[in-house]
């Protein structure tokens, strides 16, 4: 048997990780096809996989960093051997998930493992820990985790991960005793699930967010073991769909909080309305202060169901269910500064399981569009759209990772590609094949600007037949010019002259037309030499720091000149240009 840690330190944390990707890389098609609350989207074991997968990154780099240094400090005495302490490798894991976390299971999971660390890195118990801080660390992890959800419900991960903590505690011994102890009490917490929550005895199986949790913990007894728990739910050994025993499903998850029949999300599961939930799920990484992040609470609890805030320390990772994303996203940026906003529309056959008596995986949506936007206000436009958003801040392109893993989330059998940016056509590309590897039908449209693609996703037919969809969006983002408005960062020489830092350009085609001083005359000029070609349909897209006034002046100037042209305006948020311009 190889040699294992015997106490909590940075090594452990690394193999544990490790062990947890693993685990979840054999469970996760299995954790998928049970996934049926709160949503039956089918991709509990996937958002789970991808949340461990980006701590164990981050673990990783901080090895790889102090591994770095003690080479280049080779001839130093105090050079070490190369490890990070435990409260490095806690903190790194911890971290990674949080800006990982995909989904509400993978976000509460990302609370749980934040929880750990917070003892686990504690600066009193120094290079490890042992038993006791093992026994310490999955308390607080199944503590944090119950505070950072609006509306806790039984028979979820939650419960899970509370008994796996009372286990823990009962548990006299080394730290494989302590991890194994939690495993078993977590493994038969989780039989317990369908008879505490409706959807889940319906549907025959056990939570799937719990499911996940076990094999983490199976990791974790491995960790300290060397030998992965075989019986039961064990590391890809599972019966996860059960024969719900007789007897009448506990009570404990109606009015968690709130009043009956008041529209509660999570904190009403027994009887969900037959018109079911929320129509989009909202992710997105927030830089704010601890009150601002209380008042977003609140503001996003009246907003929708299924919310989930963790993280702390500045960084939060806010997870809810809406019928209005732009309203959800408003309130991020209004508490402070969110990013890597991820908005997915809900297909049918998704909306909250009520009357999902069918056994999951869930139908593939036949077909869908996933779309890269430059700004919050264009994500939930085209998310209400239906559309599966990829959000690009400035100087922040997508990876093509990230696109197929938005591709992944439309669960369609075919998928239109908007990468809405020309540097952006090899990534696309690159996400298109590895997509279709995975046996969706990918159909890249090259739009090079966010106008480009409002104007395809204004003739998307799903009814159609795919090919000639394609075809009648390619043809209206071909007919659709485009231009932006944008502040020139320093001194170059352009198509137009040389400009000077503060300059006001107007990019048309991504060439700069216009040279000028004032933002509402640059664009003028640049709306008068795009309609000199002709032109139906105006679409002005205003960035964060627009002039208040630019939008009814152009309009103004629009009807006044040019006879039969209509102008629509869109609020784009931080977009990086003042304003994207697009002429039909």
């Amino acid at each position: 048997m190889p040699q294992v840690p015997q106490t909590v330190d940075a090594l452990a944390v690394r193999t544990w990780c490790g062990l947890a990707l693993e685990a979840l890389g054999r469970a996760r098609e299995e954790i998928d096809a049970i996934n049926v609350y709160p949503v039956a989207d089918g991709d509990t074991g996937t958002n789970l996989y991808l949340t461990v997968e980006s701590a164990t990154a981050a673990v990783e780099a901080v090895f790889a960093g102090h591994a770095t240094v003690t080479a280049a400090e080779g001839g130093r005495a105090d050079a070490g051997d190369g490890r990070p302490t435990l409260a490095d490798a806690a903190r790194a894991m911890a971290h990674g998930a949080l800006i990982g976390a995909r989904g509400n299971s993978g976000t509460i999971l990302a609370q749980l493992l934040r929880g750990m660390a917070l003892v686990l890195a504690a600066d009193e118990r120094g290079a490890d820990t042992d038993a006791e801080g093992l026994r310490l660390a999955l308390r607080q992890a199944a503590d944090s985790a119950r505070d950072a959800v609006a509306h806790p419900v039984e028979g979820t991960v939650l419960t899970v991960a509370a008994a796996a903590a009372r286990a823990a505690e009962g548990a006299e011994g080394d730290c494989g005793t302590v991890a194994r102890a939690a495993y078993e009490g977590a493994r038969t917490a989780l039989v317990a699930t369908p008879r505490q929550l409706a959807v889940l005895a319906r549907a025959g199986v056990v939570d799937a967010g719990g499911r996940g949790l076990v094999a983490v913990l199976a990791a974790l007894v491995e960790t300290f073991t060397g030998e992965s728990p075989r019986t039961g739910w064990a590391l890809g050994e599972t019966h996860t769909r059960v024969a719900v025993a007789a007897g009448p499903v506990t009570g404990t998850t109606a009015g968690a909080g709130r009043a009956p029949g008041d529209g509660a999300g999570p904190g009403c599961a027994d009887d969900r309305p037959d018109d079911g939930g929320p129509a989009f799920e909202v992710i997105y990484l927030l830089d704010a202060e601890d009150a601002a992040v209380t008042r977003l609470r609140e503001r996003l609890d009246r907003l929708g169901d299924s919310l989930v805030v963790v993280g702390g320390d500045g960084l939060w990772n806010v997870h809810v269910h809406v019928d209005d994303a732009g309203a959800a996203v408003e309130a991020g940026v209004e508490a402070g500064r969110p990013h890597r906003i991820r908005i997915t529309h809900f297909g049918l056959g998704d909306a909250h399981t009520a009357g999902a008596a069918g056994l999951p995986p869930r139908e593939r949506a036949q077909r869908a569009v996933v779309a890269v936007v430059p700004g919050e206000g264009l994500a939930g436009l085209y998310a209400e759209a239906g559309a599966t958003t990829v959000l690009a801040r400035p100087g922040e392109p997508p990876a093509s990772g990230e696109l197929v893993d938005a591709v992944r989330r439309a669960h369609a059998r075919e998928v239109v590609l908007l990468p809405n940016d020309a540097d952006l056509r090899h990534t696309a590309a690159a996400a298109a094949e590895q997509a279709r590897t995975e046996g969706v039908r990918v159909a890249l449209i090259p739009t090079r600007s966010a106008v480009q693609g409002i104007a395809a996703l204004a003739v998307h037919e799903p009814e159609r037949r795919f090919d000639e969809d394609v075809v009648a969006m390619t043809s209206a983002a071909g007919a659709t010019r485009y231009a932006e408005v944008a502040v020139a960062e320093r001194q170059s020489w352009t198509m137009a002259g040389i400009c000077q830092a503060g300059d006001v350009l107007g990019l048309i085609e991504g060439d700069v037309a216009v040279i000028g001083a004032d933002v509402a005359a640059t664009a003028e000029a640049v709306i008068d030499r795009m309609l000199a070609a002709g032109g139906e349909m105006v679409t002005l897209v205003l960035g964060d720091e627009a002039p208040g006034e630019i939008a009814g002046r152009l309009e103004s100037r629009v009807r006044e000149t040019y006879l039969a042209v209509d102008t629509v305006v869109y609020r784009g948020g931080r977009q990086g240009a003042l304003l994207l311009i697009g002429v039909e």
